[in-house]
């Protein structure tokens, strides 16, 4: 972990994350997401970790006063270039300061897929949470999709996967896992006639019920909890959406 920094996941894999990550739909996010923003105050919309934009522009295409924040500068440019992302305003800094070249309070701010866990400490995870309430307005939501942790998958602490297996090439994961700091450390490698490729992914997993906690200090309220973007009952596996409410009395 030497060197790691919050911009390491993407100054790394930002000229592969859509490749590799392509069949990671986000119409059902897009879509949820513009029904909660319905719902709620009105206001501008933060995502933090815009990433190259899979959600981002989209959803500003349906006339969402959207900002961003990123760590990543090679991210942000791979969004840049695509139709639409030009547009829109992205602040470059660590999601856990909440920091976009504004001073405007929000109406949601949201952070999709598993990427809250690429906050790698406890103390960052609730920094985020504080951070992200003192922007909200009142009846704002904070909405993160997260993946279960599955301790299970794993043998020794560790595990290895085969996710592609084709005549000149193998896409692997190696991952292993601390479960004392509730820590996964690992890369994506690719292996082909043009060599070996690492795309690293540390991430620092919280329980749901850790996660409500750290709500909890900040000041906010759960509201929905659900197995999925269509809103499905929650069974405790595979990805969940969980929402996030600031009090409308909140002076905080």
């Amino acid at each position: 972990m030497e060197n790691h920094g919050p911009e390491t996941y993407g100054e790394l894999n930002a000229d592969i994350y859509d490749e590799w990550h392509a069949t990671l739909d986000p119409t059902e996010a897009v879509d949820a997401l513009a029904g909660l923003i319905e719902e709620g105050p009105a206001g501008p919309v933060l995502e933090l970790a815009v990433g190259t934009g899979r959600v981002t522009i989209p959803l500003a295409a349906r006339g969402v006063d959207l900002w961003g924040v990123d760590a990543s500068a090679a991210m942000v440019a791979r969004m840049r270039a695509k139709p639409g992302g030009e547009h829109i305003p992205v602040a470059i800094g660590d999601m856990a300061d909440v920091d976009p070249d504004t001073d405007a309070a929000f109406a949601m701010v949201f952070v999709v897929f598993s990427t809250f866990f690429f906050l790698l400490t406890q103390e960052e995870q609730v920094r985020c949470f504080t951070n992200v309430a003192r922007r909200l307005l009142p009846g704002g939501r904070f909405v993160l999709e997260c993946p279960m942790p599955d301790v299970a998958r794993y043998d020794r602490n560790q595990r290895v996967e085969a996710h592609q297996v084709g005549l000149d090439h193998v896409r692997l994961t190696a991952v292993r896992h601390d479960p004392v700091e509730q820590r996964f450390e690992g890369h994506h490698v690719l292996i082909s006639d043009g060599g070996i490729r690492l795309a690293p992914a540390f991430m620092r997993y919280a329980w749901p019920a850790e996660l409500d906690l750290m709500a909890r200090l900040a000041g906010l309220e759960r509201r929905h909890r659900w197995g999925g973007w269509r809103g499905e009952p929650f069974r405790g596996e595979g990805s969940y959406v969980t929402v996030y409410e600031r009090p409308a009395a909140s002076d905080g």
